[in-house]
């Protein structure tokens, strides 16, 4: 659902240039204003888990999501471009919410070192999500029947859709049984004295891992952020498509990117992730270039090819953030969401250049793709725990299960 939430942003962002006569760095706030809500929320939603364990936390998270979608009421009755910044905000800080508190659960679900595996796995129907949310959105908004000044009634009563089904799914996830770890977070050695908390805090900030992962994450949002919400725009200025059949194009993008998680999660049981992640940030930086010519479908393709080789970057870098930092974990998840910051911050930067030129703004990119690759190529320095283990920096041996 919130892989659902965050492509159906990017075809609002198209949707409100045409109906509210708006420019492409101005939709940008858009991004803006979900992934600040990211960056806001994630702190407190993580002294929240720590505090109430894991299920409260995703009914949080899945209320704030509902709440979000009913206030688009208000906004498209006032055709008020501002009011939908902050739906977006509200339905954001849900998402945020979900995205602090599953991924620490999912690596808690099992062996250390599967986690790179599982959360990519997980990961991946998140990517089904963003498949769906780009059909349903093209079908609804992007429709040339529906592209009419003024008309908002369609986002409306699509959102509320949405939050009914989110309603109906914080009901059902209320009354589920849990396992024994997401309904009981606080074991003996999770629990911290005040002076504990400012210690393990000191720590945390002593792993060069963990912060070169909230380094990464950043400029690894940045760059979906950006290339996502332009494009529609993309298909529909450089390719001359209609809006709609961009918007299906955009849905294509997100099926490969499911794919590319599928096959990256089976790859890493035999190639190390931080050096898979390594080769894809390198792939993704060739895609971009060729994207910034505008050569017809030999760039489009490369725009649709960029999503194959980001799926595994966000799961992968999170789940190495987090690896070997014990009762600190919960904690470094909160700061790692945080990165989100750089989606809010990129697409306006991006939307500058594409009210300019379009392809050129692709070119962007290209700088948090290397942040990217440096972050794993390096990692096994950044690792101590790596180093003293001899970790065999490029191939895996296939591992015996583990029950994860």
């Amino acid at each position: 659902m919130w892989g659902v939430g965050l492509t159906m942003m990017d075809v609002l962002n198209k949707h409100f240039q045409t109906v509210l006569g708006i420019s492409k760095s101005r939709s940008a706030l858009i991004q803006l204003s979900t992934f600040g809500a990211y960056t806001v929320v994630a702190l407190p939603v993580g002294n929240f888990l720590r505090k109430y364990g894991y299920k409260k936390a995703i009914l949080l998270g899945l209320l704030l999501y509902a709440a979000g979608s009913f206030l688009f009421i208000p906004a498209a009755n006032s055709a008020s471009f501002a009011y939908f910044l902050i739906a977006l905000f509200v339905l954001a800080s849900g998402m945020a919410s979900l995205e602090t508190v599953a991924h620490p659960l999912i690596a808690s679900l099992g062996h250390q070192n599967t986690s790179d595996q599982r959360i990519n796995l997980a990961q991946s129907f998140n990517g089904l999500g963003g498949v769906i949310g780009p059909i349903i959105g093209s079908y609804f908004l992007l429709n040339i029947e529906t592209r009419q000044a003024g008309n908002l009634e369609t986002v409306q009563n699509l959102y509320i859709t949405i939050g009914a089904l989110m309603t109906i799914m914080a009901a059902v996830f209320a009354f589920t049984p849990l396992s024994r770890q997401a309904m009981h977070l606080h074991t003996k050695e999770e629990v911290f004295s005040s002076g504990d908390k400012k210690e393990a805090s000191n720590k945390l900030w002593h792993q060069k891992h963990f912060v070169f992962a909230v380094v990464a994450q950043f400029f690894n949002v940045a760059a979906q952020a950006g290339t996502w919400a332009y494009f529609i725009n993309y298909g529909h200025e450089v390719m001359h498509f209609t809006a709609e059949k961009a918007g299906y194009f955009f849905s294509l993008s997100i099926f490969l990117l499911v794919i590319g998680r599928f096959f990256g999660t089976y790859l890493m049981r035999y190639i190390a992730p931080f050096k898979l992640l390594a080769v894809f940030s390198l792939c993704n930086i060739a895609m971009c270039i060729l994207v910034s010519q505008g050569a017809g479908w030999l760039s489009y393709g490369a725009l649709l090819m960029i999503n194959f080789f980001f799926s595994i970057m966000y799961p992968t870098i999170f789940s190495l953030g987090l690896k070997d930092l014990g009762k600190r974990t919960h904690q470094a998840s909160s700061y790692i969401v945080m990165g989100f910051l750089g989606g809010a911050i990129f697409p306006p930067l991006m939307g500058i250049i594409a009210d300019k030129d379009l392809a050129a703004s692709y070119y962007l990119p290209i700088v948090c793709y290397i942040v990217i690759f440096l972050f794993g190529f390096r990692y096994p320095l950044l690792n101590k725990n790596l180093r003293a283990k001899n970790y065999r920096p490029f191939i895996l041996q296939p591992r015996k299960s583990t029950g994860a």
